[in-house]
């Protein structure tokens, strides 16, 4: 389909008709989800429930992303990315809950906070949805960091002209964090590298 052209209606053909729970986590749950396809045929696929999270470009008046340096031990290895967390406080708005993992994770506090997007993380096997924001008119602040990994936390800040070369050669892999710093970027008109 054409980009121009707008998206099917939802699941459009396909009906979901119901889950079987297989693993209950502290943050995720595992299903065995029952589906019919448009022609009529059941399949199944297993699906992660995740109760979405936010994730927040934080840019200094230097035009800089304030970002964290973390374990994570699904790879095994240290990542590069902006604040991030889970929505795990029901009720709480996912802008607010971006202005506390900023807070809580860098230790920065935000005068301004804009919508930049919604997005599908690893929509073939989750249903996690992150709420991309970018932050602005920054203020230091305390961190209040929870766990292990966020207790070995380095903060790190990147020139937004640098990111496209970070993508390139590797220091950056973070899907959330490379989309979001360059619609931070395309936001504040800072322009690609060599662009004015």
């Amino acid at each position: 389909m054409p980009p121009d052209e707008p998206p099917a209606e939802h699941g459009q053909g396909f009906a979901h008709l119901g889950d079987e729970e297989r693993f209950v986590g502290w943050r995720i749950s595992v299903v065995e989800g029952a589906f019919r396809a448009p022609d009529g045929g059941a399949f199944h696929r297993d699906v992660v429930r995740h109760p979405g999270a936010v994730a927040v470009v934080a840019v200094t008046d230097q035009r800089r992303a304030v970002m964290v340096r973390q374990y994570r031990g699904s790879l095994d290895r240290w990542l590069l990315e902006i604040p991030a967390g889970t929505r795990d406080v029901e009720g709480e708005p996912p802008e607010r809950t971006a202005l506390r993992e900023l807070e809580e994770e860098a230790g920065v506090r935000a005068g301004s906070i804009v919508h930049l997007a919604s997005v599908a993380n690893t929509p073939g096997f989750c249903d996690e949805l992150t709420e991309l924001y970018l932050a602005t008119d920054l203020s230091p602040s305390t961190p209040a960091r929870h766990g292990p990994e966020e207790e070995w936390i380095e903060v790190v800040e990147v020139d937004l002209a640098e990111v496209d070369a970070m993508v390139a050669d590797g220091r950056l892999v973070d899907a959330q964090s490379i989309l979001g710093l360059l619609l931070a970027r395309a936001h504040l008109g800072a322009g690609a590298p060599g662009r004015c």
